[in-house]
């Protein structure tokens, strides 16, 4: 176990933090590095990892906040102090780690010399409490086991391969799992997920707005990374990026501006968002998920193009005009956790 270090990031995760380095002690043996880094908290997290034996990095917050740049400094850390660490796990702060995933990943990254990354599923803590965390749930577990091409926050990746690509990207600001996954595999190695739960997570999703806001940071992610990497023959996410402008502006705009020259034929063009949920309801049905479930997948991915548009827009308006690229966030703060904290007495 000393081959392996453990990365978590975080701002203002409240409880959700305690949780999840709650979980990472109770598991891990004496001796095993566990760095947190924390964006900006004012809610006591820093405090509450420190009070657990924890390695906290604070991040400068004069230079604009990204997932990735919170796990590289992690990872620089995590190296600094022990340089013999092989295998690192990565996770967010929002996510309780299911016993016995860091086993589990470990053996399968021994077991696979050419894997550079191991990731499994991860699962919605209350996915029962809103249409919004129940459409999360769904898409934690729309992967395939077996080899994949992306993993997504919660991974362990071979220190050296990490190292050898130069970390995740630090302007990325969404899909910077998608991104590293890309030079990965380009530099040889192989990304396999397995069937096991890895974490349970707590998006705590319960408003139109935050599913918009998603939603909109995945459309700036498209266009983003698909500048990065969307030459043949990865391609990544051109695809995606197009169909999220024709369907989320181009095919609503010219309905509405033709709406009058054509005595509101062109209307029928909106027609396309219900059948499409439809058609996806009917497919997520035949996996398997139950009608909640199948129903509110469907529904996000049949509308989603459209605030999916707006982030696209955003990020040829911030490329076009050299704006620093900025979190998109959806999440609020948990509740302050600098009163409750308490070491767990490892």
């Amino acid at each position: 176990m000393s081959r392996i270090g453990v990365v978590t990031i975080g701002r203002n995760e409240g409880e959700r933090l305690v949780r999840c380095l709650n979980s990472l002690k109770g598991q891990l043996p004496e001796g095993v590095a566990i760095v947190y880094v924390d964006s900006g908290s004012t809610d006591g997290s820093c405090e509450a990892a420190r009070n657990r034996g924890v390695e906290v990095v604070d991040l400068d917050m004069s230079v604009p906040f990204t997932a990735a740049r919170a796990r590289n400094a992690g990872f620089e850390r995590l190296q600094a102090l022990h340089p013999e660490v092989e295998y690192v796990h990565f996770f967010d702060g929002d996510c309780e780690v299911v016993a016995g995933w860091i086993e589990a990943a470990t053996e399968a990254l021994d077991a696979n010399p050419e894997a550079v990354a191991i990731c499994g599923w991860r699962r919605e803590r209350y996915a029962e409490r809103s249409l919004y965390n129940r459409i999360c749930d769904v898409e934690w577990r729309m992967g395939a086991v077996g080899e994949t091409g992306s993993f997504g926050g919660d991974v362990a990746i071979r220190a050296a391969a990490l190292a050898a690509v130069g970390g995740y990207d630090n302007n990325v600001i969404a899909a910077e799992d998608d991104e590293l996954s890309v030079r990965l595999r380009e530099a040889g190695g192989k990304i396999l997920r397995i069937d096991r739960n890895s974490t349970v997570h707590d998006a705590d999703m319960q408003r139109l707005s935050q599913w918009w806001q998603r939603a909109k940071r995945c459309g700036y992610a498209y266009a983003q990374v698909s500048q990065m990497h969307g030459a043949g023959p990865e391609r990544k996410f051109v695809k995606e990026m197009r169909r999220t402008w024709l369907w989320g502006a181009i095919i609503p705009f010219a309905a509405l501006v033709l709406a009058l020259p054509t005595h509101g034929l062109s209307l029928i063009l909106l027609g396309r968002y219900p059948l499409s949920a439809l058609q996806v309801i009917k497919k997520t049905r035949q996996r398997g998920y139950s009608w909640s479930e199948s129903v509110a997948w469907g529904l996000s991915c049949g509308f989603s193009a459209i605030p999916g548009a707006f982030g696209v827009a955003k990020y040829f308006l911030d490329r076009w005009g050299n704006k620093q690229h900025e979190i998109i966030e959806y999440k609020g703060s948990q509740t302050t956790v600098t009163n409750t904290i308490q070491p767990t007495g490892r």
